[in-house]
């Protein structure tokens, strides 16, 4: 159910809000915390989306500030989303025209839910400094999402590290959790060798691969090296020395899994598909307090070196990890995968055979009925 109220009030889209739910049951009493998600006109539409799949996870009330036409008179144009149409929550759309469109925090803070937590979201443009922003000041998480910033990601992180306060964090961390996870997991495994150096092959526009980068070199406190590939090709590969050989993570472009290559151990493909919005901010909705993790990530982001050398030139020096080789690593290991289940199915013993049991009560018929008839010609 969608319900407009346009040239609105905070106090009439209120009362609006009591009727629905005494119409439609309590809709509110199992909402676990309000998401207030700013964004402008253009990028309104996906953002409620996204926010609707995170809220089946995290049932919330979602508050979209809309800024729109920032000239004319001031004005309020809302709407009310219920049932199918706002997920598992309920979602109020304010639209802030004229002058309104500055006060965005005083139009928002009529219709929190009380005693319940706040998370301020950006799907575009982040502000310079969360803490401070109006609304970002009033909530215990502000989620960012640099992909989408403008400038490059290592200046706009540059930025958000020296501005960072307890509560902050950004989508582009919350994408490489399958990543950090998976090496995690290598390097928990046999040889224990420290690590001596890390590549890590990325795009020039990612900053999840700055984040990985600086993720590693914190906590390997090794030379961390970011080799850029071409824009809009993700993070490809990680590569960690040590003294028995490296360890390479490939995963080529638009794939949904991973090589994991290390030596002494065979080759394993790993399901490492990318993951989506909704998923990374279902996870930020999962966590309240601050994250140390993605803090040191930031302050560690100083310390990667910057490669001149292109991916392919750093493939073909033998710096990075090949792509080429993976992807016929990853197609052999699926073929080997297939011949292996093939011959478990033909080396598999045939299931015994089990008599009908119809079958089986008709022939204890007949047998009974002959030894009556014997007994009926002997006597």
């Amino acid at each position: 159910m969608i319900v407009d109220l346009p040239s609105t009030t905070t106090a009439d889209v209120s009362k609006k809000l009591v009727r629905l739910r005494s119409d439609t049951g309590s809709m509110a009493l199992t909402r676990v915390l309000t998401l207030v998600v700013v964004v402008d006109e253009s990028g309104a539409d996906e953002a409620i989306e996204v926010a609707n799949d995170a809220s089946r996870q995290h049932p919330c009330r979602i508050i979209v500030v809309v800024t729109a036409n920032r000239r004319g008179a001031a004005r309020l144009d809302a709407q009310i989303r219920i049932g199918g149409d706002a997920g598992a929550s309920e979602v109020v759309v304010l639209r802030l025209f004229g002058p309104l469109a500055a006060h965005g925090r005083a139009v928002v803070t009529p219709l929190l839910l009380a005693d319940a937590p706040i998370v301020a979201w950006w799907p575009g443009e982040p502000p310079k400094n969360p803490h401070e922003d109006p609304i970002g000041a009033i909530a215990q998480r502000r989620v960012t999402d640099v992909s989408h910033a403008k400038g490059t990601p290592r200046a706009v992180l540059g930025k958000l590290a020296a501005a960072y306060s307890p509560g902050d964090t950004d989508l582009s961390w919350s994408r490489i959790t399958l990543w950090r996870a998976l090496l995690t997991a290598a390097l928990d495994q046999a040889p224990f060798e420290p690590v001596t150096e890390v590549v890590v092959t990325g795009a020039s526009d990612s900053p999840s691969a700055q984040l990985l980068a600086g993720w590693l070199a914190k906590r390997l406190r090794c030379p961390v090296t970011l080799v850029p590939s071409r824009k809009g090709s993700g993070i490809i590969s990680v590569r960690l020395e040590r003294p028995s050989g490296p360890l390479d993570l490939v995963r080529p472009q638009d794939g949904t899994s991973a090589v994991l290559t290390q030596a002494g151990r065979p080759d394993r493909s790993i399901a490492l598909p990318p993951r989506s919005d909704a998923e990374c901010l279902a996870d930020e909705l999962r966590r309240l307090d601050p994250d140390e993790v993605y803090q040191d990530a930031l302050g560690a982001l100083d310390k990667i070196s910057h490669s001149r050398r292109t991916s392919t030139e750093a493939q073909r020096a033998g710096i990075a990890p090949s792509v080429a080789e993976s992807r016929e690593d990853a197609a052999r290991l699926k073929r080997e995968a297939k011949v292996g289940a093939a011959s478990a199915m033909v080396e598999a013993p045939m299931p015994e055979k089990v008599d009908d049991p119809t079958q089986v009560k008709k022939a204890a018929r007949r047998k009974l009925a002959r030894k009556i008839e014997k007994r009926e010609e002997v006597s």
